[in-house]
């Protein structure tokens, strides 16, 4: 059976509202070195039976942590997903419902948002939140072009921690190039920003600071310290990103100073999935709210006085002015944001503390075995949550592979981001972790050294 809805008849008549005669004219400007013109050499046609067939045969070669133990993080982390979040997204009026424009027919979604401002809010110290963003990465730079907004003078300097996500730094440069801005990086010294660093690099030209915490490395950083030194550096603005897990027990963003807090939500209810779709967290002082990427749900009464939702701010603006817009996000991964307020919802603050207590308690457990094997030692003496990285006799990589054979994903090679860090394994351990599995992990490391 035919899929394709064109008849001859029908291209021809587009063709002719073009103004061209033939297909090859419609593509003449393509350069005919890079066309191809031979034979796709495509397998035989399937029956949907077949395809079904297939396709299953295919996607049963993906392998997730279902069937590994997981020790990856670097910004995706395997926490437990409670089943009742997937539930509720599954349901027809979240899973198919489009940006909210009509709030009369709109209202389920549009408090569900709302409440995902409202709890990111609270977990930073922040006055108000934006319905999400794409992803941590996206966060960071659109901090960085908020601060740009709001710091009104000649300067075009933003400094950005080594610590923080290279991923995230790698979109800011790529968006600040295009600025042409300029994107100065501070070193760090002991996996920590080096503050004597940053103080020399903070002036009045700089528009802002962002560090990470925990870093990239899982290492504290100090953030009061550094809220201080940018505050003293004149006008510029303190931008932090952050695993919201760790405001469990960590001191809100907002008390060190913070302008802005960013981040990855894909921890609070959303599944690794090879990778996304995440969403980003934005949360900033109400002031600055009309200068804030992405929407802004607000509660309001309607004129029988009954509570209600509607999109306050959508300083996209992309129906009128958008030569104005604040930003290009185009969607707020709302069902995204749906899972962390399902998510949160559930936990309460009790249970998203016992979340942050047992990641923290499992993972200095594993830190304290692994660093007492011969062959592997803790690369840095500083506090951390729930990553930390091990220093090991071998390429990183070498290790990973061997743990592979035996069902256990043992952490991230940080030479993929540090060529100088090949030998640095970073291990994650969340509150899914068992003991049993903890200490399977540390005897087949032991094993692989």
């Amino acid at each position: 059976m035919s899929y394709l809805p064109n008849t001859d008849k029908n291209r021809q008549e587009m063709l002719d509202a073009i103004g061209v005669e033939s297909i090859d004219d419609l593509f003449a400007g393509i350069p005919e070195a890079v066309r191809f013109r031979g034979e796709m050499n495509l397998p035989p046609a399937m029956s949907e039976m077949e395809l079904v067939k297939h396709m299953t045969e295919l996607a049963g070669k993906n392998l997730s942590t279902d069937e590994y133990v997981c020790f990856m993080g670097a910004g995706a982390y395997d926490h437990f997903l409670p089943s009742v979040v997937d539930h509720i997204l599954s349901r027809e009026e979240f899973y198919t419902a489009y940006t909210p424009y009509q709030p009369e027919v709109s209202q389920g979604t549009l408090q569900s948002i709302f409440e995902f401002q409202t709890m990111i809010s609270e977990l930073t110290g922040m006055d108000v939140a934006n319905a999400s963003m794409y992803d941590g990465a996206t966060t960071v730079m659109e901090a960085a072009l908020m601060a740009g907004r709001l710091v009104r003078r000649g300067g075009d300097r933003v400094l950005i921690s080594d610590s923080v996500h290279p991923e995230y730094r790698t979109v800011l440069e790529t968006y600040l190039r295009g600025l042409e801005w300029e994107m100065v990086e501070i070193p760090t010294r002991d996996g920590i920003t080096d503050l004597d660093a940053l103080r020399e690099e903070a002036d009045d030209e700089t528009l802002t600071v962002i560090v990470q915490n925990p870093n990239f490395f899982g290492l504290l950083e100090p953030v009061d310290e550094i809220g201080t030194i940018v505050q003293d550096a004149g006008k510029a603005m303190f931008t932090v990103a952050c695993d919201p897990i760790s405001l469990a027990l960590l001191k809100p963003p907002a008390e060190s100073g913070a302008d802005m807090v960013v981040g990855e939500g894909q921890s609070l209810g959303n599944p690794l999935s090879f990778g996304g779709p995440y969403l980003g967290f934005f949360a900033s002082e109400s002031k600055h709210i009309r200068r804030m990427p992405g929407r802004i749900i607000g509660e309001t009464v309607d004129v029988d006085g009954v509570r209600g939702y509607v999109m306050s701010m959508q300083t996209r603006e992309q129906h009128i002015r958008r030569a104005r817009a604040t930003s290009n996000i185009c969607t707020n991964e709302a069902l995204n944001a749906l899972a962390a307020t399902v998510y949160l919802s559930l936990m309460g603050k009790a249970g998203l503390r016992e979340v942050a207590e047992q990641s923290l308690q499992k993972a200095h457990y594993a830190a304290e075995a692994i660093d007492a094997l011969d062959g592997f030692s803790l690369k840095y003496d500083a506090p951390f949550f729930k990553e930390f990285v091990v220093q090991c006799e071998r390429p990183a990589a070498e290790i990973v592979q061997s743990l592979m054979q035996h069902k256990i994903l043992a952490g991230v090679d940080l030479g993929r981001f540090y060529p100088e860090m090949e030998n640095s394994l970073l291990v994650a351990v969340t509150e899914k972790r068992t003991r049993d599995e903890i200490d399977e992990f540390v005897s087949r490391l032991e094993g692989s050294a």
